[in-house]
């Protein structure tokens, strides 16, 4: 209970469920829950009702707050869709309650894949298929939301969304040069390559929705019964702007055919997973958007997140970063180039 107490204080959060009307009473079973790489997870019990609390860390990051409201307001705009998610109870923006803002969801029963796969799907090929194409139905699902029904009307900015991607990120790249020792992402002419070629061949017009962000195979908790998505998770990179940005999200953390990774998840069983190829049909049987230009897709999500993964390395060679994560990190960020100019070359 130590580590609960150092982290969330129960008798506040019981006073403030008070006031929201959250059963009464104490909170009982609470635990922390392993999931995400920064964030705070605990469950808890509270007359008869399971909880699922989520916060920033206890060293709260510039935007922590901000983040931790966003994730809570497209979960609650999320709330009646066919999506699945884990659905939204209630929020706090009071800093003073927790010191933090946080929010409460309800528990999902399921898996993650980066934990290993039950012995059901394990022991069964067609159910790990299965696992890929109901993967891609949720996005698609997420893809056909209509926002400005939904009330997320400003959770984006839409115009210029896809032009201003390769910049933003090169800029991103370029302000690693800050930490001392950096050798760079590769080849500086493999970087312009892409860059340039993402600007030359960005889609000139989209359809806005809602994007996770973040889609790949570990911010998914499957069912145990079977190989259908419980819920999409982590939530903190969600925005309005092109769903296809988490189809490409998808063609760029995909294993390969010969079970090559580019994100090297550990325990992450995939090799009875479908095709790349075959993924792309599904989303386009389940979805009315153009798909005609979804290279372009796959090499921005291959750029962006080589970028991002890069950026602990950076800071590695800076003193600022554990080296162990940052090598694999930085191992990871190399293959994503490399895929990158593999799409570039077949498109």
């Amino acid at each position: 209970m130590n580590a609960i107490t150092e982290t969330v204080d129960l008798n506040s959060l019981i006073d403030w469920m008070d006031t929201q009307q959250l059963g009464s009473g104490e909170v009982t079973n609470a635990h922390l829950l392993a999931g995400g790489t920064q964030n705070i997870l605990m469950q808890f019990d509270r007359a008869g009702r399971s909880y699922v609390l989520r916060r920033p860390p206890i060293h709260i990051r510039k935007n922590s707050n901000k983040t931790m409201q966003r994730e809570a307001r497209v979960l609650s705009a999320l709330t009646g869709s066919n999506v699945p998610h884990p659905g939204f109870i209630a929020a706090s923006n009071d800093t003073e309650v927790l010191g933090a803002s946080f929010y409460l969801m309800e528990p999902v029963s399921g898996f993650n894949v980066l934990n290993g796969l039950p012995k059901l799907h394990k022991s069964n090929k067609d159910i790990q298929f299965r696992m890929g194409l109901s993967h891609i139905e949720a996005l698609a699902a997420l893809g056909a939301v209509d926002y400005l029904a939904a009330g997320l009307e400003d959770f984006g900015k839409i115009d210029g969304y896809l032009a201003r991607q390769a910049p933003r990120w090169l800029s991103q790249l370029e302000s690693y040069s800050q930490y001392v020792n950096w050798p760079g992402l590769g080849k500086a002419e493999s970087i312009d390559t892409i860059a340039r070629w993402l600007d030359d061949n960005c889609p000139s017009a989209f359809e806005p929705g809602v994007l996770h962000g973040d889609a790949h195979i570990g911010n998914v908790m499957f069912r145990l019964d079977s190989g259908e998505v419980a819920a999409l998770i982590d939530w903190e990179l969600a925005t309005i702007g092109d769903p296809l940005i988490d189809l490409g999200w998808i063609i760029a953390t995909q294993p390969d055919p010969d079970g090559t990774q580019t994100l090297m998840l550990e325990g992450a069983d995939m090799c009875a997973y479908p095709p790349i190829e075959e993924m792309i049909k599904h989303y386009g049987d389940h979805s009315s958007r153009d798909l005609s230009n979804i290279s372009w897709y796959g090499v921005l999500g291959c750029f962006k997140l080589a970028i991002i993964l890069e950026g602990t390395f950076a800071r590695y060679c800076a003193g600022k970063a554990p080296k162990d994560a940052a090598e694999r990190l930085h191992e990871s960020a190399i293959r994503l180039i490399e895929r990158a100019l593999k799409l570039i070359s077949k498109a």
